[in-house]
């Protein structure tokens, strides 16, 4: 080693703060030597950014064993996420329908072995998780196709969630695979829509634009005994869109109680939405899962920054989600569906405002955390509210921390506390404001099912494929709606099979995707579903039949 380096390098000493680059600069002031580059600020990514529920409550009904056969309502769609996230679930306003069990204060509706019933928490009775009517518009972590918008779907669980249902085929986005034949549940009804596994699309990305979906209980089957007993209820999904109208699908009665008969406990007999009324107390936005980013800055301060949210809100702030929530008794529909399969008269299919119960909506403060941490001040800057009309939604104060229509993005943690700050106020060592969550990939395709159900009888037509806005590529088959996979588990007669076989054919002659069945919105303009879920009956098959959907993959 040369002497001159040996002897700067003598200097080079935990007691001397000069750098070794120094010292070699200073005895040579012409040497440029590389400086080592500043660490890079430790970002970490987590799943747990946001989790909530900002939610409104109906008031009671003046006769609770009246209006228990459906709700509606009008949901308001736009784009939430800026671009299409992995891991990102936040279900838009929708409702849960339970069965009403309330006369039962102690015994088990799940039975020993489900999932539910391991959820100490809500024993004695399991009634909240039994069984449930759920879904509606929303973002899903299982989401195979993402576009940045949100999508509709289905949902059920009515086997205290050891299984959901959301299409036709497939459950709650869990698997590529169709769910087994004796887990089907939802009846296709409509021969004008497709319903794919991945949830419906829409037009483009519209903000604030309104769905209307109603649930309702209608009798296309008679009750029947024996194991099990089962009840006539229907419950049978409506949508209201700019280029749709009308009912989509329905969940078979015996979806709901079959599971008295196959946990052989008679006490549940009667109990499930198949003969029980309908409770709902409300609806809600669901935030499941949402990503985000953390850093501490030079003095060990935590910072924490989640994706942006966007609230579709006018000039004053206001973001109205939700209108026109109503309840509806059984003469709403269900009477006249009844003397149509008994009697044959035909209906329009229009629900009777005579059965129609439009409670007050209320709401109140909302609790949110992340990663189990209360997040506080959120309601100073934005906070749920009840508007004129019996409209419900959000209203943005003025504030430094978000813009109208924006959810807080940046936090800083304090103690067990998480509190929403400005982006200006994170430090730049952080890397936050820099940072990226991770987009969604396209996912697997669901599988073309090749079971029973599917195959035997099968369906009446070779398969045809459309695209989809989203980029996947949809193949469906015509089915006589009979036919369909999910009514082939039963050992239906004959002539059981016959009747509901007629009953659908008539509808499908009388019932148009044109006019109203749920009453209009009061306000605003209606959202337009993606073109391509539109489908036309070929030629002898106008009535009678239904588009199935066997399988969804990626586009090209």
């Amino acid at each position: 080693m040369p002497f001159a380096v040996e002897y700067i390098l003598s200097f080079a000493r935990p007691r001397h703060v000069l750098s070794l680059a120094a010292l070699m600069a200073a005895f040579w002031p012409g040497l440029a030597v590389a400086q080592a580059p500043a660490p890079a600020p430790a970002v970490t990514t987590h799943s747990d950014g946001l989790h909530g529920y900002i939610h409104y409550r109906t008031k009671a009904s003046p006769d609770r064993s009246q209006y228990n056969a459906g709700i509606g309502f009008y949901s308001a769609v736009w784009a939430l996420i800026d671009q299409p996230l992995a891991g990102f679930q936040i279900g838009l306003p929708g409702c849960w329908i339970l069965p009403d069990n309330s006369d039962n204060k102690d015994r088990p509706l799940a039975p020993v072995g489900t999932l539910a019933r391991k959820w100490k928490e809500r024993g004695p009775t399991w009634s909240s998780v039994f069984q449930t009517v759920e879904g509606g518009l929303g973002y899903w972590a299982g989401n195979h196709f993402r576009y940045g918008w949100p999508k509709f779907s289905m949902n059920a669980t009515p086997q205290c969630y050891d299984y959901e249902i959301g299409s036709p085929g497939w459950s709650f986005f869990y698997d590529n695979n169709a769910l087994p034949d004796n887990r089907l549940g939802i009846a296709q009804l409509s021969n004008r829509l497709l319903i794919p596994p991945d949830g419906l699309t829409f037009h483009d990305a519209h903000d604030g634009q309104f769905l209307g979906y109603a649930w309702l209980a209608l009798p296309f089957t008679a009750p029947t005994s024996g194991d099990p007993p089962t009840g006539d209820q229907s419950w049978t999904c409506f949508l209201g869109a700019d280029n749709f109208k009308g009912p989509i699908a329905f969940y078979v009665p015996q979806t709901w109680s079959k599971i008295g008969a196959l946990f052989h406990e008679p006490f549940l007999h009667g109990r499930g939405l198949d003969a029980r009324p309908g409770v709902v107390g409300g609806g809600a936005i669901e935030i499941n899962t949402v990503p985000r980013l953390e850093a501490r800055d030079a003095k060990g301060t935590v910072y924490s920054r989640i994706p942006r949210l966007h609230f579709p809100v006018d000039d004053a702030g206001k973001a109205v989600l939700v209108q026109d929530v109503t309840y509806f008794s059984r003469s709403a529909l269900y009477d006249a569906i009844k003397r149509w399969r008994d009697e044959g008269v035909p209906c329009t299919g229009s629900f009777d405002p005579a059965g129609a119960w439009k409670p007050a909506l209320t709401t109140g403060p909302t609790r949110y955390d992340q990663g189990g941490k209360p997040i506080t001040g959120v309601e100073a800057i934005c906070s749920t509210r009840v508007f004129p009309g019996n409209r419900w939604g959000m209203e943005w104060s003025q504030s430094a921390i978000a813009r109208a229509g924006d959810f807080p993005e940046y936090f800083r943690h304090d103690g067990d506390r998480r509190i929403p700050i400005p982006r200006g106020e994170v430090p730049p060592e952080t890397g936050l404001s820099t940072g990226s969550f991770r987009t969604a990939k396209k996912g697997a395709a669901y599988i073309t099912p090749t079971t029973a159900a599917w195959k035997t009888p099968g369906p009446a037509t070779a398969t045809t494929t459309v695209t989809l806005v989203d980029g996947s590529r949809v193949t469906y088959a015509w089915y006589r709606f009979i036919d369909q996979p999910v009514f082939q588990q039963y050992h239906w007669d004959e002539a059981t099979r016959e009747r509901l076989q007629k009953l659908v054919a008539a509808i499908h002659a009388r019932w148009t995707i044109d006019r109203d069945y749920m009453p209009p919105p009061t306000a605003g303009s209606l959202v337009r579903l993606d073109p391509a879920l539109i489908v036309t009956p070929p030629a002898g098959m106008e009535t009678g039949y239904v588009p199935i959907v066997v399988g969804q993959r990626p586009g090209e």
